[in-house]
């Protein structure tokens, strides 16, 4: 005959004596204003702190944001990180951190979307609300784009890494820096030579940043299509979501056709950049990882067009 199976239950204190058990006491008496005028602002004491401070704000702040595109799809949601900040002169001890991200609420309620537009709207409203004299906002997110097979046309998302960096100081205006790093396939030339077949390729990544000319018209040119273009069309090869067998024979031997050094590509990619009206100073950052050995590869070119000169970087 079976018999019945019971599990034993310990009898545990109630909640709030498990509380007490791990430390939790019992609230002391109040003492100070909850009355927001009545609280002490330590952060608005003026005295001589010393130094003016470059830079004060918050960093690593995760939000959903709204972006637009030339490319499909031309309207998406992401993730952005951002980063606030403005100078303070010695006189004040600290900066109002609540209001970085008040006002970035503020702007999401309306629904704006993140563009250079906005991005300047913003960081004029928040040096007037910190009652400063600049104000700094940097947003990077990954800004998703349709990519289809060669041959098969079948489509998927790839995405590329965004940064927009916007300054805006009252005496002397704005400050727009952008920058987008995409990954790409690169053959070697020197396998290809030496070798009786076959060449070794790796993925690289190609990272571009750029400062724009004060007339620059987003509506018109969408930078984030024109740097990935600068990206991709000097590699040995793009890279694809989806590849059915006929598409993977065409980007293989496109890439054969192509071999790029890193250093090739770093001076090829700056070349497009230098042909852009809208560019009047960029970097190239180029990284390969090794497909046959443990390091990966760089190259880097730092241009001024306003100087037109080189810069080592």
């Amino acid at each position: 005959m079976d018999k019945a199976r019971t599990i034993a239950k310990k009898q545990l204190p109630d909640k709030a004596q498990r509380h007490k058990l791990f430390g939790s006491v019992e609230p002391g008496p109040r003492t100070k204003p909850s009355e927001k005028s009545k609280m002490a602002d330590i952060q608005n004491t003026k005295k001589d702190f010393l130094f003016d401070l470059d830079a004060v704000g918050i960093s690593n702040v995760k939000h959903p944001i709204t972006i637009t595109s030339h490319l499909e799809p031309k309207r998406q949601t992401t993730i952005g990180t951002f980063e606030f900040s403005s100078s303070i002169k010695k006189s004040s001890k600290g900066t109002n951190m609540s209001r970085f991200t008040e006002q970035l609420q503020e702007f999401h309620q309306k629904g704006y979307a993140i563009d250079l537009k906005t991005l300047k709207t913003f960081t004029k409203e928040l040096a007037e609300r910190l009652d400063q004299k600049d104000a700094e906002i940097k947003v990077q997110f990954p800004w998703f784009y349709e990519r289809r097979g060669p041959q098969s046309d079948l489509s998927g998302m790839n995405h590329a890494d965004i940064t927009i960096r916007v300054n805006y100081d009252a005496e002397t205006g704005y400050t727009i820096e952008t920058s987008l790093s995409s990954l790409i396939t690169t053959l070697c030339p020197c396998s290809k030579e030496i070798s009786e077949y076959s060449a070794h390729n790796q993925r690289g990544e190609v990272t571009m940043t750029v400062a724009l000319a004060e007339d620059f018209d987003e509506e018109e040119t969408d930078w984030k299509e024109w740097l990935l273009e600068a990206a991709e069309s000097n590699a040995s090869a793009r890279l694809h979501p989806v590849l059915k067998r006929p598409d993977e024979k065409m980007v293989t031997e496109h890439a054969y056709e192509n071999p790029r050094f890193v250093e090739d590509l770093a001076r090829l990619v700056a070349a497009d950049l230098y042909e852009m009206s809208f560019v009047t100073w960029f970097n190239v950052h180029c990284r390969n990882e090794e497909s046959i050995h443990m390091h990966d590869a760089v190259a880097s070119i730092t241009y001024d067009k306003l100087q037109d000169e080189p810069q080592e970087g």
